[in-house]
C-alpha cells in the first residue's frame, strides 16, 4: 500500500518531500532500472537511494560547490538521475536538465549561459560530441561521466572524471547541513526554444512541489501506483509528475529502456501510470492502423464497432448520454478487441496522462473507446508545470480540462489564457524584461495560448496567437488541429501548415517513407525517381488525401496546395526543439522557393 506524505507546507521544499519518503517507507521499492549487463531488472529501495544521495552530496561538497551554483545533468531516465538531483538540491544547488539528443550548440549556449560548474553525462553517446558541448564552456570545472572516456576524449584536455573514482575519492569529506527555503530556487529548465535562443526557468521549491501535490489531488492512482518512467526528465512534466509526484504518493517508477523497447517494457513492468506526450500515442494508433489495413474487412468492422460502443459506453459513464442496445455488445468486443490493446500496455494501466501538445481528439476516441483511461492536460514549462488536466469523473478528451486544485486560469484580451498560482515560476534566468512581458503586476502568467471554455467548465486551447494564420481575406485559422487532422494519415509523418497574408492555405509536409512507397506505386509511379515527388499526379494525390481529412473544417480552412519531402524535420538539423515542436520559422524559412511555388498560380493570374 502507498504511503501518502503530507502537504507541501509541511515538507517544505523537495528535499524535505525525499527525506520525508525515506523516513515514512525505507524498505519500500522506489526505483527499478534494468542492467544491460545482467539482462536483468535490478530494484532500488528509498534507504538505499538515500545511501547513494549521501555519497554523491560528499563528492559535490569536494568539489567546492556552495549554495546558488549551478550544475547539470544529460542523462537518459535513470537512477542516478533522481541521485544527483536530490543530492544537489540538498546541498542548496541548481539545477539545470539538458536533453540527451540535444544540438551541442545549443547545450552549450545553456552551459555558459547558466554558468554551471559541473556536468554530468550519461557515456558514449554524449562522449562523441562532448568537445563541441563543453570546449567552448568558460565556467565548467568538471565533467562527471557515468561510464570511463575514452581515449581520445580522455586526452582531450577537458576536465572529465569517471563518477566511480569521484565518488570513492570523496568517502570520506563532511557534508554540511545547509538550510534550505521553499522560495529557493531548484533548478533553471531552459526552454525548447522554437524561436531564438531558449529561456531559463528558474522554478523554486515550492513551485514544483505544489504542482506535483495539486496534480496527485486530481485522480486516485490506487493502492500500488507503478509508473513507467520513458518521457525525459528533462522535460518538466515527466519531472513534476513523472518524478516528484510518485514519492510524494509513495508510488513506484521503472525506467524504460528505451522508446524501441517500450512494447516490451510495457508488458513486464505492466505500469498503472504511464505520463507521455501525444506523439507516443499517434505511433501506438498508426500501428495499430498499419495492423487494421492487413486484415480482412471483417476485423476492421469489428474494431470500428468495438471502438463506438466502447466510446458510447465511456460517454454514458461521463453522463453525457444514456443506455443504448449498442451497449449489450461490450462484454463480448472488450474480449475480442480491447482486450488485446489493454494487455499490450500492460493491462492494468489506471491513468495515462497525454501533455506537452495536443492530442488529436480522434486518436483519444480511439483509445479511450477501447478503454485505455486518457487523460489530456494542459502546462507549461513556466508554470512548473501543469495548469490543467481531465479528470476521471469529468473527462472531455478534447479539451485540457479543469485547472488543478489551487490554480487560477481566466481567459483575457485576445482570448489568451491566462494563470496565477504558487506554481508559476520566478522569472527567467537573466531576462528581466522577458519576465516582465509574460508576468503581469497582478501575478498572471500570459501563456500565449488562445484558448475557450465550453459548457463543462472545460478550457480547449485552440491554438498559439502567434501561430495564428490570418488569410487575405481576414479570416484567421489556428493551424495545429489542422495539422493533427491531417497527421491522423499514415503517410503524413510531419505537416506545417502556411498561408500567412495569402488567399488559401498550403501545406509543408514530410512522408512517412514506406507508406509513401506504397502510395506511389498505387499511381503507378516509380517512387525511386527523384522528380516523383514533384509530380502533378502525386501533388493532385497527396492534396486530395489530405483534403480528406479536413472536410470537418469550415470551407476557407482547406488545404489547397501541398510540398512533400522525405527527409523529416528533426532536432539535429535544426527543424525540431528537443522536446519535438516545430520551428515553424525555420522551417517556413528553408523551405520559401517551395511556399512561392505553392502560390505561383494564383500570383500570376
Amino acid at each position: 500500500m502507498m504511503t501518502a506524505l503530507p502537504p507541501p507546507d509541511t515538507l517544505g521544499t523537495l528535499v524535505g518531500l525525499f527525506r520525508a519518503r525515506v523516513v515514512a517507507t525505507p524498505d519500500q521499492l522506489a526505483y527499478r532500472q534494468f542492467d544491460e549487463a545482467a539482462g536483468a531488472w535490478v530494484d532500488y529501495t528509498w534507504a538505499q537511494i538515500s545511501t547513494e544521495v549521501a555519497r554523491w552530496q560528499a563528492a559535490l561538497v569536494k568539489e567546492g560547490l556552495v549554495p546558488g551554483d549551478r550544475v547539470a545533468l544529460m542523462l537518459k531516465n535513470c537512477v542516478e538521475w533522481v541521485v544527483f538531483d536530490q543530492a544537489a538540491l540538498g546541498l542548496g544547488l541548481v539545477t539545470v536538465p539538458l536533453y540527451l539528443d540535444d544540438r551541442p550548440d545549443n547545450a552549450a549556449y545553456i552551459l555558459e549561459h547558466a554558468d554551471v560548474r559541473l556536468l554530468l553525462v550519461e557515456g558514449k553517446f554524449q562522449h562523441r560530441k562532448l568537445a563541441e558541448i563543453a570546449g567552448p564552456v568558460t565556467c565548467l570545472q568538471r565533467i562527471v561521466s557515468l561510464v570511463a572516456p575514452e581515449n581520445g576524449l580522455a586526452e582531450s584536455g577537458l576536465p572529465i572524471v569517471v563518477a566511480a573514482d569521484w565518488l570513492a575519492a570523496a568517502a570520506d569529506t563532511p557534508v554540511p547541513a545547509c538550510p534550505l527555503s521553499a522560495d529557493d530556487l531548484a533548478s533553471i529548465v531552459y526552454t525548447s526554444g522554437t524561436t531564438g535562443r531558449p529561456k531559463g526557468v528558474m522554478l523554486t521549491h515550492a513551485n514544483m512541489l505544489w504542482n506535483a501535490y495539486y496534480a496527485s489531488q486530481c485522480t486516485d492512482f490506487g493502492g500500488h501506483a507503478v509508473f513507467l518512467s520513458f518521457l525525459p526528465m528533462s522535460h518538466t512534466l515527466e519531472r513534476t509528475a513523472g518524478y516528484y509526484l510518485p514519492m510524494l504518493i509513495g508510488g513506484e517508477v521503472a525506467y524504460a529502456r528505451s522508446i524501441a523497447q517500450l512494447a516490451k517494457d510495457l508488458e513486464e513492468i505492466r505500469p498503472t501510470a504511464l505520463i507521455s506526450v501525444p506523439r507516443i500515442y499517434e505511433r501506438v494508433y498508426g500501428r495499430i492502423q498499419d495492423g487494421l489495413a492487413k486484415k480482412k474487412p471483417h476485423a476492421r468492422l469489428l474494431f470500428d464497432l468495438a471502438v463506438r460502443v466502447g466510446w458510447r459506453r465511456f460517454e454514458r459513464a461521463q453522463g453525457r448520454a444514456g443506455w443504448h442496445p449498442e451497449l449489450l455488445l461490450w462484454p463480448l468486443l472488450d474480449r475480442l478487441v480491447a482486450r488485446a490493446v489493454i494487455d499490450k500496455l500492460g493491462g492494468r494501466l489506471k491513468v495515462a496522462v497525454s501533455g506537452g501538445a495536443a492530442l488529436s481528439p480522434d486518436i483519444a476516441r480511439v483509445f479511450i473507446g477501447l478503454g485505455v483511461p486518457i487523460y489530456q492536460g494542459y502546462g507549461l514549462t513556466e508554470t512548473s508545470p501543469v495548469v490543467c488536466v481531465n479528470r476521471p469523473e469529468s473527462n472531455v478528451p478534447a479539451s485540457i480540462g479543469k485547472p488543478l486544485p489551487g490554480v487560477e486560469v481566466k481567459i483575457g484580451d485576445n482570448d489568451e489564457l491566462l494563470t496565477r498560482s504558487r506554481c508559476v515560476m520566478r522569472g527567467y534566468w537573466k531576462n528581466e524584461e522577458a519576465t516582465r512581458a509574460i508576468i503581469d503586476d497582478d501575478g498572471w502568467l500570459h501563456s500565449g495560448d488562445k484558448a475557450r471554455l465550453d459548457e463543462w467548465g472545460h478550457f480547449t486551447i485552440v491554438g498559439r496567437i502567434k501561430d495564428i494564420i490570418v488569410l487575405n481575406n481576414g479570416e484567421k485559422v489556428p493551424p495545429s488541429e489542422m495539422e493533427s487532422a491531417i497527421l491522423l494519415d499514415p503517410l503524413f509523418e510531419q505537416v506545417m501548415l502556411v498561408g500567412e497574408g495569402k488567399p488559401y492555405l498550403a501545406a509543408l509536409t514530410v512522408l512517412n517513407e514506406e507508406h509513401w512507397q506504397a502510395f506511389a506505386a498505387s499511381l503507378d509511379i516509380d517512387p525511386r525517381q527523384p522528380s516523383a515527388l514533384s509530380n502533378p499526379k502525386v501533388l493532385k494525390a497527396l492534396t486530395q488525401r489530405a483534403a480528406a481529412h479536413l472536410k470537418h473544417f469550415p470551407g476557407y480552412a482547406q488545404v489547397r496546395r501541398l510540398h512533400p519531402e522525405l527527409k523529416p524535420w528533426t532536432v539535429d538539423n535544426g527543424l525540431l526543439t528537443p522536446t519535438l515542436k516545430v520551428k515553424r520559422n525555420l522551417v517556413l524559412d528553408r523551405n520559401r522557393a517551395a511556399v512561392e511555388a505553392m502560390y505561383a498560380d494564383f500570383a500570376r493570374s
